[in-house]
């Protein structure tokens, strides 16, 4: 037997052989069919135990425990602490939790993963409190940036700002500050949603935007009252400025970027495991994403297990579907069985998401539909005929039943198809009616709590006090309809932090002390739940994750104090204490076990 301590960094591989997976298969089944009170083999003695602790299993066969025992990658018992000391011998890693709270690996349920890693290395204004403060750091970094080469940015928002004095057209503000202390370089501000730039004169030149270009469909330029662009591009007006970027990058070598984008995969799984993340939802990734990311499971290199999603064009994926499709792929390290994020509509941050009545606060404007409608379908087809699932952002309510309709079609083409789970990524705006029909439809609402809170000082405004109570982020009036709850924070347009959301989902308080829609709070056990079981659910992987069951992955986290019993007040004091992934530790002590 040896004590482990929370710093142990004695790591074996990840990516074991298939021999000795099948063996840890064999003697997982044999010690669940004997049940923990059961002798062990002889030889059956664990890898890794944890006892004394407060586990909390999201099994309802046995919810809580004190211990739990693993071989290889695997779970092989949960139980009492003198139930799971049988499992230990001569070279067993012992963990004494003293108290402190097991859970399930928590599974972020939606999120952009190399966004989000691209975001660790490029500025952050979430905390800035005004435009100017956010020109301040544009213009320091211009200084030690060529001439020339774009400046970019992320996570700024109009309705967080402190500072008003700068918002003078539709809240939103002008170019000319921007340009003014950037003359030589292309600048590119991207909305903390994802669904608008900002940009100064330097960009709109380059790209040969000028007050007479006409917007693409489904996206807006902000013009004053003169006819002038404010810089402000909405929706899928901001495309061609992202395609000037990626042409500028795509300008270095090959080696170059993927080194790039192994440091963006690297930091993104670090930032991951010290939440407690060991299991991450990507809806919106490229082949060539995908390509680099097989590479490194290959290797066994890859910091947490991906869930992934196309978000490519239906003409440019029909071709290659058949050929990408994996599940539980490097020892259950990538899967790639989903389409999505495309996006139906945009956000209500920027005015996109699609309504079907006019924004309180700009009543011109019902919202935008982003991508065709006949794309989405065209997708819809290719899931079906590849075994795909869907996943398409539907943040208004006119977006979300216009999904429904398109499932609902091609559900009706395919009634032999039973268990397909689609899902609407984000549903913040749902008609009461169409509730019913996600239920009958089996479509799972994939929503993130922590929108509530980071969206709720400005959601009035935009929908009036009636919409936003009948319609307005109702997660758990969903949950309550018998859909499957879920979770996330959609990094980086949210921090990747279960904790915020998960206070969030159970308080609903905004920053200012108020309750916004208390109503749809989730209880404890839901919350838990969502960040668990749930997102496993709607990722089909359900028999492997989610839950701390023998059989299943060991995928566990440790938090400092229980979140279904300490008051709310203490909630956002949790810590994550160990993050173990596949039996190994992998961030202990406010470090990354490497």
């Amino acid at each position: 037997m040896r004590e482990s301590s929370f710093d142990s960094n004695r790591t074996r591989g990840r990516h074991g052989g298939k021999m000795r997976n099948s063996i840890l298969i064999v003697l997982a089944t044999f010690l669940l069919a004997c049940g923990p009170d059961a002798p062990p083999p002889s030889n059956s003695a664990a890898d890794r135990v944890l006892v004394n602790g407060n586990v909390l299993t999201v099994d309802p066969d046995r919810p809580r425990a004190e211990a739990l025992a693993i071989v290889g990658d695997r779970i092989v018992a949960v139980g009492s602490d003198d139930e799971i000391r049988k499992y230990i011998g001569e070279s067993t890693d012992v963990i004494d939790l003293h108290g402190q709270t097991a859970i399930p690996g928590l599974i972020e349920g939606h999120g952009h993963y190399t966004s989000f890693g691209s975001s660790l290395i490029t500025l952050d204004f979430r905390y800035e409190k005004s435009f100017a403060d956010i020109i301040k750091m544009v213009a320091e970094a211009a200084e030690t940036t060529p001439a020339g080469d774009w400046i970019i940015g992320r996570g700024w928002h109009q309705d967080k700002w402190q500072i008003k004095q700068d918002l003078l057209v539709e809240g939103l503000p002008l170019h000319d500050s921007l340009s003014a202390a950037t003359p030589d370089h292309p600048v590119m501000l991207i909305h903390t949603s994802g669904h608008g730039v900002f940009v100064n004169q330097r960009a709109m030149t380059r790209v040969e935007l000028d007050d007479t270009t006409v917007a693409p469909s489904g996206g807006e330029i902000v013009r004053d009252q003169n006819g002038k662009a404010t810089g402000m591009m909405r929706e899928s007006a901001q495309d061609v400025f992202r395609a000037a970027f990626a042409s500028h990058q795509a300008l270095r070598s090959a080696d170059v970027v993927e080194r790039e984008m192994r440091r963006m995969i690297k930091l993104a799984g670090e930032e991951a495991l010290r939440h407690g993340i060991t299991s991450f939802q990507d809806l919106g990734t490229r082949f060539v994403e995908v390509d680099l990311i097989k590479k490194m499971a290959d290797e066994g290199t890859l910091p947490i297990r991906l869930y992934m999603a196309f978000e490519e064009e239906a003409v440019d994926m029909k071709d290659r579907l058949a050929e990408y499709r994996m599940v539980g792929y490097g020892n259950n390290f990538l899967t790639v069985r989903t389409i999505g994020e495309k996006v139906l509509d945009g956000a209500l941050g920027t005015h996109g998401g699609w309504l079907l009545e006019p924004y309180s606060d700009l009543p011109r404007s019902s919202g935008l539909n982003v991508v065709p409608i006949e794309e989405i379908e065209a997708s819809a087809k290719l899931a079906m005929e590849f075994d795909y699932q869907l996943a398409i952002q539907g943040i208004g309510d006119r977006a979300y039943r216009e999904l429904l309709n398109i499932y609902e079609k091609e559900f009706a083409r395919h009634p032999e198809k039973t268990d397909l789970r689609w899902r609407i990524e984000h549903a913040q705006v749902i008609h009461p009616d169409d509730i019913p029909r996600t239920v009958a439809l089996g479509v799972i609402p994939a929503v993130q709590g922590i929108f509530a809170c980071s969206d709720g000082p400005w959601v009035e405004d935009r929908l009036g006090p009636e919409r936003t109570r009948e319609r307005g982020y109702v997660f758990n009036t969903l949950a309550e309809a018998g859909l499957v709850p879920t979770n996330g924070t959609d990094p980086p347009v949210d921090e990747i932090d279960p904790i915020a959301s998960f206070h969030c989902s159970v308080t609903r308080l905004l920053p200012d002390g108020r309750a916004f829609q208390v109503t749809e709070t989730y209880s404890r056990e839901r919350a838990l739940y969502s960040y668990t079981m749930g997102n496993a659910i709607a990722a089909f992987e359900e028999d492997i994750k989610g839950s701390l069951t023998p059989g299943k992955l060991a995928d566990i986290t440790i938090l400092s104090q229980d979140l279904l019993s300490i008051a709310d007040e203490e909630i956002l004091d949790t810590e994550i204490v160990m993050t173990i992934l596949g039996g190994e530790i992998r961030y202990a002590d406010g470090r990354i076990v490497q």
